[in-house]
């Protein structure tokens, strides 16, 4: 999993760095063709204001990673209020007093599936879609009052291949599914995913022959009983 996180990583920062560049070389030719000089100095991943020191970064699905390479925490809150997803750009600015103050400045291209929470066995939450487990925030959880067996609308990176989404809409309450039980939906990535288990019915068949068996070996020994009670009868 480490290596998995350290390959995006090194990924969205090639990444950044490349729409970085085109984008200056697109300023200075625009410069060029409006027959501006260039002023200034190129911008530094962290900043100093009057407000504070700014941090500009790319969010993973739970924190932002910044453009120094360190790691800054997200509040789930507002990440889950906000519908961020991952490869959203953020700006964060650290106030004298410590406070963090996000902002996002540079949303991905989003898409929509539907899907189905679920919760594993560790009590972890996750929404079934499109043959996927899309890891979500607890705080979207709670903030939408979403229960196991919902059906949801889940917003996620287009063009990432991402392991979060966020949750948008709740489609239909489980409470709501006519003829449908929260106990026979699958509580694991496995059920969903993986291979099917014996339904009950099946076992039952079984069962049912299992019977049947046990009297067809019990017919041979009645027609012998009954046999020779008719002897018997004939003697007297």
């Amino acid at each position: 999993m480490e290596d998995k996180n350290h390959e995006k990583i090194q990924s969205l920062r090639e990444m950044i760095y490349n729409a970085e560049k085109t984008l200056q070389g697109a300023k200075a030719m625009l410069l060029q063709l409006e027959g501006k000089k260039k002023v200034g100095r190129k911008k530094k991943s962290t900043e100093e204001t009057d407000e504070g020191r700014i941090v500009e970064g790319t969010f993973d699905g739970q924190i932002m990673i910044g453009a120094d390479g360190k790691q800054y925490p997200v509040p789930a809150n507002y990440a889950s209020k906000s519908k961020l997803v991952e490869g959203d750009m953020l700006k964060l600015t650290i106030t004298p007093d410590g406070s963090f103050v996000y902002k996002q400045i540079g949303p991905v291209e989003r898409k929509r599936v539907i899907g189905l929470v679920s919760q594993d066995a560790d009590g972890n939450y996750f929404v079934a879609a499109e043959g996927k487990a899309y890891k979500v925030l607890l705080a979207s959880i709670t903030y939408f009052k979403v229960e196991p067996g919902d059906e949801v609308t889940l917003v996620i990176s287009r063009d990432i291949d991402s392991d979060w989404g966020s949750i948008e809409n709740i489609l239909q309450k489980s409470r709501d599914k006519k003829g449908k039980n929260y106990d026979s939906l699958p509580k694991d990535i496995d059920e969903i995913f993986g291979e099917k288990k014996p339904e009950k019915n099946e076992e039952k068949k079984e069962s049912k022959k299992d019977k049947l068996s046990i009297i067809d070996e019990w017919t041979p020994d009645l027609d012998d009983l009954k046999k020779e009670l008719e002897n018997n009868e004939e003697t007297k």
